[in-house]
């Protein structure tokens, strides 16, 4: 690269960040970040982690029929509509982190691993954090998936670029890509990014909605992906704007402490609030379970959702399990 194209996207970021500011970023100080890593103490699953993981995980099973989503982790989630796959937020390292060697642990495997995936077709990027896009991860699947298009929200591009990626769709929140008859629609959310020291906000972050087509054998579907989430009344537009939500993918963990977290997401109360305010017919527990990056333990966030939801179809899968995704009649394998 050369000092001119060098100088050129020094200023392109300039005016993302700039851009992205409009977006209401979550915005901490400097003092509150050291407040909280003074204090923090990471609690264990109340049996230990290898209790919880007996709990929690089960074998994936591919061999299952008709629509259905898997989930594979923390934001990992296997889908499958109308044959074609999508994966959202690959992470299937041990760390979420710059480095393996310091980090976040994975504290339970992932439920599947690359070289057993089926053919994947779409992979959705939230965010550019590291429990969210993984450079080991993306290479791996672009090396064993070459033609894979990869939708990111603003900003992400020259990133999967330079990672080797071939097909990349870059869209603004409210735009949508019209991709062999699926609508990848990018939506707001109340959060930021960041990778690196000098990073912050610019890039964007987003949730996604995907619409899988009706035809003669299939009726149309629609998942929504919520990514990562503080709570906002702004969220509500994607009820207005989508009506008939079939299946929400939405976060439940790493809420706690709520004076430092509330703006950069959800608790399982607030899970549950937008899923009401949201309209949607069923709905899977996401981001909790796997990294610890709050100071609630894992297995406090489904105590809270199964305390609360009532007779929602709010469900809470092991990683590994999955459920079929049917407007009519939604169930377990």
């Amino acid at each position: 690269m050369t000092k001119q194209q060098k100088d050129l996207s020094t200023w392109q970021k300039e005016q993302r960040a700039q851009r992205f500011a409009s977006y209401q970023p979550s915005k901490f100080k400097i003092r509150e970040i050291w407040r909280w890593y003074l204090v923090r103490k990471i609690l264990p699953p109340k049996a230990g982690y290898a209790a919880f993981n007996q709990t929690w995980s089960e074998q994936l099973d591919l061999s299952l029929p008709g629509d259905r989503i898997w989930w594979i982790g923390h934001a990992t989630t296997l889908i499958r509509l109308q044959g074609k796959f999508i994966l959202t937020d690959p992470v299937f390292s041990k760390r979420a982190s710059p480095s393996q060697l310091i980090g976040p642990k994975r504290r339970t495997p992932a439920a599947i691993n690359i070289a057993e995936l089926p053919q994947i077709d779409f992979i959705v990027i939230s965010h550019n954090h590291y429990d969210h896009l993984d450079y080991h991860s993306i290479r791996q699947l672009i090396t064993r998936f070459p033609q894979v298009t990869i939708l990111v929200p603003l900003g992400l591009q020259p990133t999967l670029a330079k990672w080797g990626a071939k097909q990349i769709v870059e869209l603004d929140w409210w735009d949508c890509s019209i991709i062999n008859g699926f609508t990848f629609t990018a939506t707001p959310a109340k959060h930021w990014s960041k990778r690196g020291l000098l990073d912050e906000n610019k890039s964007l972050w987003c949730g996604w909605v995907i619409q899988a087509p009706a035809s003669n054998h299939n009726e149309g579907k629609t998942i929504y992906f919520m990514g990562d989430t503080g709570y906002s009344p702004q969220l509500q537009e994607i009820g207005n704007r989508f009506p008939t939500i079939d299946l929400a993918l939405i976060p439940i963990g790493a809420y706690a402490p709520r004076w430092f977290m509330h703006s950069q997401h959800i608790d399982p109360q607030q899970a549950i609030q937008l899923y009401d305010e949201l309209h949607c017919k069923s709905a899977v527990a996401i981001h909790w379970g796997t990294f610890e990056l709050a100071d609630e333990p894992i297995d406090e966030p489904p105590e809270l959702l199964n305390r609360h939801k009532g007779d929602r179809r709010f469900y809470l899968l092991k990683i590994g399990a999955n459920l079929a995704i049917n407007p009519q009649k939604y169930g377990l394998k």
